[in-house]
């Protein structure tokens, strides 16, 4: 495959991903961005966890994490929980209303994903979904 194709490629898949990330900011009213809701995610997946966790996980920075974990704990939507065995050590918990919130993101993300798939044949989609499985057994 010529290098002039795989860059178009990858361009043209950026740009989808970004411009669903806009859209979806301007479709979800919850004053969050994406990255509040991946940490959101996480939390919901794998329970409380560290702050130090959380930013590997997600490949983020510690000070980015902070910012983030910030405007969760103000909004409600984590709390902070001491370490029983170490006061010192606090970890991130996910809250009810931080859960509502989380499956209202997603919902709003599924809606937005559909009206774009929706304008693909169900041929277009098929081989779409071929070549993200086989590109996910490579990762």
């Amino acid at each position: 495959m010529r290098e002039q194709t795989i860059f178009e490629i990858l361009h043209n898949m950026d740009k989808v991903t970004n411009n669903l990330i806009i859209q979806w900011n301007k479709f979800f009213e919850g004053d969050l961005g994406v990255s509040h809701i991946l940490v959101l995610g996480h939390l919901k997946s794998h329970g409380k966890s560290r702050p130090s966790d959380i930013a590997k996980a997600l490949g983020l920075t510690p000070p980015t994490l902070t910012h983030l974990s910030n405007k969760l704990v103000k909004r409600g939507l984590v709390v902070r929980k001491p370490d029983d065995a170490n006061r010192r050590v606090i970890f991130l918990e996910i809250t009810e209303h931080g859960i509502e919130v989380l499956t209202k993101a997603n919902e709003e993300g599924k809606i937005l994903r559909r009206k774009l798939f929706e304008r693909l044949t169900d041929e277009e989609r098929k081989q779409l979904l071929s070549i993200y499985e086989k590109l996910t057994k490579f990762l």
